[in-house]
C-alpha cells in the first residue's frame, strides 16, 4: 500500500534543492518580521519613547562605524536600512533562489515520473490490461503527476515558508509579551488540530470521488473507441442517460459532503481566529494603556497577530487543496507499486541487448507442457510438439482448446506451470526476454496500428530498415498493391487504430512489419479469420511467399489457409490429440475431418 512516505520520495532525486530552496524561502519570510518590528521602533522614535535594548545595540554598533553618535536620526536612518534590506534588497532574489526552484523541481519530476509511468506500462503484466482499460488507466496517471506537479509549489513555496514565519511570529510576540504569546499558541493549536481532524474525513470521500470519475473517464473513453457500434445500434441516448447518472452521483458526493464539509470548516475557522484577533488587540491595549507596553510594541504585536492569524486561512485552503489531491497521488503510487509481469524486460539493459541480439534456426521444442491461468484448471496438459527449422505448422482445435495461449507461452508472456519450451535446445526463460523476442514476430487476428504515417508503422519493430527493405516487404506481403492508390503513399497518415484502412489492408501491413524484422520464429494468430474472401486469398498470397524460407506457426479458423502447412496439430482440451498433413488427418476419423466437414458444410465450429 502506498502511503505519505512515497509522495516524499517522488521528489527524492531533487532532495539537496529542494531544501536549500525550501530553506531559503522560509528565510525570506522570516526576514519580512522585521518590517513591523522596525515599524514599531520608529514609532517609539518619533514618540519619544525609548527603543529596545535590540535596536539600541544595532544603532550603538552603526555608531561606532561612524563618527556620528547615536541619536535620533541615526536610529531612524538603522530601521529604515532595515526596512529597505528585507523588502527592496531581497525582491530581486527571492523569485530565482525561491520561485524558480518550486516549479523547476516538480517540472523536472514530472519528465522523470512520466517515464517510470510509461516504463511501468510496459512491464505489467497482460492480465492487468486485461482488467483495466486504458481510459482508467492513462487517468489514474495524468491525474496523479498532474496534482504531484501543481501541489509542490503551494506546499514547498508557501505552506512551509508560511509555517515558519508563524514560528516567527509566536516567538517575537512571546519575547514581547509572553501571555500574548501564550494565547496565540493555545488558539493555533485547537484550530489546526480542529482543520485536521476534519480535513481526514474529507480525504476518504475524496478517495471516494476519484473513483467515481475514473468510471466516467472510462466509460468515456470505450464510447470514443466504440463510436461506431454506438451509432451503429442507436445508442446514444442510452450512453447519455447513463453518463448522466454517473455526473449526478459525482456532483452529489462534490456539493452535499465534499465542498459542504469544506465551508463548515472555513466557517468555524473564521470564528474563531477573528476571536482570538480581538482578544490579542484588547489585552495588548490594555497593556499599552497600563504602561507596561511602549506604543511601539503595541503595534508591533498587534501587526504580527493580525499577519499571523491572516496566515491560517491561506495554510488551511492549501491543507484542503492536498487533501483533495491526496487520494489521486496515492492511486498513482499505487499503480507505479503494482508487480512487473514474469515477461517484463529489463528496460535498462535493452541498448545492451540489440547491439548483440540472438539468431535461432528455428527450431522449437514443447516439452511437457503444463499450464492454467488458474493453476486449478489447465489450458493446457502435457503438451509435447517438436517444429523442425523452417517448418511450417499449423494448430488447430475448437475455441478454448489452447493454441493461442501456447503461442503466449511461447512469446513468454506467462510461465509454464510445469515443462519446458527449448529454441535450439536452449530453454527459453534462461534467455534475455528482449533479445528472445527480438527474433520473434507475430501477425494478430486484430493488427494494431499507430496514428501515424503507413511507413512508420512498418518500419515500428525495426527503425533501421532502409526503404529498398520496406519496398521488398511490402512486395512480399502485397502492400504494394493498395500503397499506392493512399493520398501521400507510404507517408499519408493512417489514423488511430488504422482506421483509413481496411481490415485486409491492415492485415498485410501487419506481415510486412513483421518480416522487416527478420524473423527467425514468425507466428501468423488467426490472421485472415475476420476478412472477406478477397482479401483471404490476398493473405493466403503473401503467406504462401513465406512459408518454408523461415519456422512458421499458423493458427487458424480457416482451415483452407493451411492445406499447404508440413504439419497440422490438433488441439483439444489443452491436449495434443492429432499431428499430420492435410492429407493424412482427413484420411483419419478424427476432430480434423470433423472439423473440415463442417467448413465444407458451411457449419460454425464452436
Amino acid at each position: 500500500m502506498a502511503s505519505f512516505r512515497d509522495i516524499l520520495k517522488y521528489y527524492s532525486r531533487y532532495s539537496k534543492l529542494s531544501v536549500f530552496s525550501i530553506g531559503a524561502s522560509s528565510l525570506f519570510e522570516l526576514a519580512d518580521l522585521a518590517v513591523p518590528y522596525a515599524i514599531g521602533q520608529i514609532l517609539n522614535v518619533l514618540s519619544g519613547q525609548p527603543t529596545d535594548t535590540v535596536t539600541q545595540k544595532l544603532v550603538g554598533a552603526i555608531a561606532s562605524l561612524t563618527p556620528q553618535l547615536p541619536n535620533k536620526i541615526l536610529s531612524l536612518s538603522v530601521l529604515l536600512g532595515l526596512i529597505f534590506l528585507v523588502t527592496v534588497a531581497k525582491a530581486p532574489i527571492q523569485p530565482w533562489v525561491g520561485n524558480w526552484f518550486h516549479w523547476a523541481l516538480p517540472l523536472s519530476a514530472r519528465r522523470d515520473q512520466m517515464r517510470s509511468a510509461i516504463s511501468k506500462i510496459l512491464t505489467l503484466p497482460l492480465e492487468f490490461y486485461d482488467e483495466n482499460n486504458a481510459g482508467r488507466i492513462s487517468s489514474r496517471i495524468a491525474k496523479g503527476i498532474a496534482n504531484h506537479t501543481w501541489t509542490y509549489p503551494e506546499i514547498a513555496g508557501q505552506f512551509i515558508p508560511e509555517v515558519v514565519r508563524l514560528i516567527g511570529v509566536f516567538t517575537v510576540i512571546w519575547l514581547i509579551e509572553w501571555r500574548i504569546g501564550l494565547l496565540i499558541l493555545v488558539s493555533f493549536l485547537f484550530i489546526l488540530s480542529f482543520t485536521l481532524k476534519s480535513l481526514q474525513s474529507v480525504t476518504a470521500r475524496e478517495e471516494i470521488l476519484d473513483e467515481y470519475i475514473e468510471d466516467t473517464e472510462s466509460r468515456n473513453s470505450e464510447i470514443i473507441t466504440n463510436i461506431k457500434t454506438v451509432k451503429a445500434f442507436a445508442t446514444e441516448t442510452e450512453e447519455l442517460k447513463r453518463q448522466t447518472t454517473r455526473l449526478d452521483r459525482e456532483l452529489k458526493v462534490v456539493i452535499n459532503r465534499i465542498h459542504k464539509g469544506y465551508v463548515i470548516l472555513g466557517t468555524y475557522q473564521q470564528t474563531i481566529v477573528q476571536f482570538c484577533l480581538f482578544s490579542v488587540l484588547g489585552f495588548s491595549l490594555a497593556e499599552t494603556v497600563a504602561g507596561k507596553m511602549s506604543l511601539g510594541y503595541f503595534v508591533t504585536v498587534y501587526t504580527l497577530a493580525s499577519m499571523a492569524y491572516s496566515q491560517l486561512r491561506p495554510i488551511s485552503i492549501i491543507a484542503e487543496v492536498f487533501a483533495r489531491r491526496y487520494s489521486s497521488m496515492i492511486r498513482f503510487h499505487e499503480f507505479m507499486q503494482l508487480p512487473d509481469g514474469v515477461d517484463a524486460v529489463n528496460l535498462a539493459t535493452e541498448n545492451a541487448v540489440s547491439a548483440s541480439p540472438y539468431r535461432f534456426s528455428g527450431k522449437i521444442e514443447f516439452c511437457g507442457l503444463t499450464f492454467g491461468y488458474d493453476r486449478e484448471k489447465p489450458v493446457l496438459q502435457d503438451v509435447n510438439l517438436l517444429i523442425h527449422p523452417c517448418q511450417t505448422v499449423a494448430l488447430v482445435g475448437r475455441s478454448g482448446s489452447g493454441k493461442s495461449t501456447l503461442v503466449k507461452l511461447l512469446f513468454r508472456y506467462f510461465e509454464p506451470n510445469s515443462g519446458r519450451i527449448l529454441i535450439d535446445g536452449e530453454d527459453i526463460s534462461s534467455l534475455d526476454v528482449t533479445g528472445y523476442r527480438k527474433r520473434l514476430a507475430i501477425v494478430h487476428q486484430e493488427v494494431d496500428v499507430f496514428n501515424g504515417t503507413l511507413l512508420d508503422n512498418l518500419k515500428y519493430g525495426n527503425p533501421k530498415a532502409t526503404f529498398e527493405q520496406v519496398e521488398e516487404a511490402c512486395r512480399i506481403a502485397k502492400v504494394d498493391d493498395f500503397v499506392n492508390l493512399l493520398p501521400q503513399g507510404y507517408y499519408t497518415v493512417v489514423g488511430e487504430r488504422g482506421m483509413r484502412l481496411s481490415g485486409g489492408q491492415r492485415q498485410r501491413l501487419g506481415i510486412a512489419r513483421a518480416l522487416l524484422v527478420e524473423p527467425d520464429v514468425l507466428i501468423f494468430d488467426e490472421a485472415t479469420s475476420s476478412l472477406d474472401y478477397e482479401s483471404e486469398r490476398s493473405i493466403q498470397v503473401a503467406m504462401q511467399n513465406i512459408l518454408g524460407t523461415r519456422t512458421t506457426i499458423i493458427i487458424a479458423h480457416r482451415l483452407s489457409t493451411i492445406r499447404e502447412a508440413d504439419a497440422i496439430v490438433v488441439l483439444d482440451g489443452g491436449k495434443i490429440v492429432e499431428v499430420g498433413s492435410h492429407e493424412e488427418l482427413l484420411s483419419q476419423q478424427g476432430i480434423y475431418r470433423r472439423l473440415h466437414s463442417l467448413q465444407e458444410t458451411g457449419e460454425l465450429i464452436s
